[in-house]
């Protein structure tokens, strides 16, 4: 609307009746949030658009639907849009998801979350899951140097489980045996000392030499110094892959050898540990997309409510270490 339309429009107001008033605000009020989300959203894909079906990059404008530019595949003549195929398809409320994501990087419970967006708590609980799915992605490729790694446990839990394999719990109750047993699940944390930070939900139960195979050598550097405790699992893991290993001694009270300690990856698991207590229980199933959020928040790459909707949508801020 050029400056000569706008004058025009705007001599009308005074014509308005107070119902007319108000209904005018609440659309400016909802329009100009959704407007914002969708030039972002259409920004982040044109990067990368391309046919979702076949994967052609030949396609055309196919008019608007739910106020984003539609495209129809020269190829194959489907249809899509810039969030066809990435987890916030079909999900309604644009105009709320940057709000919604500055509640995630505010780290709110759900019911929280849902009363600052002025949604259902299941459409917050459901829109949690969604923005953390890619998100929770980007990760480093690789950990250099002297390489920290430790196994932490949590216990397992079946929240929001239709079919349950054994009695419930009540919420912050315990395992029935004492120490780690197959009711705990591992999470093993590796962390250089730049602060790069890879997390693997292992299973139940200890950790073994095998699954330190299954989740450590694609993520580290053949010439590092791997730091641990005394677990058995690690010095066999790293004579087998051929890297250097080192231990410290916790139970003998010798926590720092020089160089060799393992005090920044048991930090990282105090502020996870802390940080999970005020969600009351984290469901088992969930908790890779938990350790991708405590990631997003520990790293500080991702700062703003616009920078987390790009990660969403699978374009993440340049890893300065890699």
């Amino acid at each position: 609307m050029d400056t000569a339309q706008w004058q025009a429009f705007a001599r009308q107001f005074p014509q308005l009746s107070h119902r007319q008033r108000l209904a005018s605000g609440d659309l400016l009020h909802t329009s100009a949030p959704q407007a914002a989300a969708v030039i972002l959203i259409e920004q982040t894909a044109l990067a990368q658009l391309h046919c979702p079906a076949c994967g052609a990059t030949r396609f055309h404008r196919h008019g608007q639907a739910h106020g984003l530019q539609r495209y129809r595949c020269v190829p194959c003549r489907k249809t899509f849009n810039a969030l066809t195929g990435t987890p916030l398809a079909h999900l309604h409320h644009k105009e709320r998801w940057l709000a919604y994501a500055d509640c995630l990087l505010n780290s709110f419970s759900v019911r929280k979350a849902a009363a600052q967006v002025t949604i259902h708590r299941n459409t917050s609980f459901r829109w949690r899951h969604r923005f953390l799915a890619l998100a929770k992605t980007d990760r480093p490729r690789c950990l250099h140097g002297i390489t920290e790694a430790d196994e932490m446990y949590i216990l397992e839990s079946q929240k929001g489980s239709r079919h349950m394999t054994r009695p419930a719990r009540q919420r912050g109750g315990r395992a029935s045996q004492r120490g780690i047993s197959n009711e705990q699940v591992c999470v093993l944390v590796a962390r250089d000392r730049t602060g790069q930070t890879v997390d693997f939900v292992t299973g139940m139960g200890q950790l073994t030499k095998a699954t330190l195979h299954a989740c450590l050598p694609p993520v580290i550097d053949r010439d590092i110094l791997l730091v641990s405790d005394g677990h058995p699992a690690y010095p066999a893991f790293a004579r087998e892959i051929g890297i250097e290993h080192a231990a410290v001694n916790l139970r003998a009270g010798i926590r720092v050898r020089g160089t060799v300690h393992v005090q920044n990856v048991n930090a990282y698991h105090s502020r996870l540990r802390g940080w999970l207590r005020a969600f009351h229980g984290v469901a088992t199933r969930y908790l890779p997309n938990y350790l991708g959020w405590r990631w997003i928040l520990d790293a500080r790459r991702i700062l703003s409510p616009e920078s987390l909707l790009r990660a969403t949508l699978g374009t993440f801020p340049h890893l300065m270490v890699t």
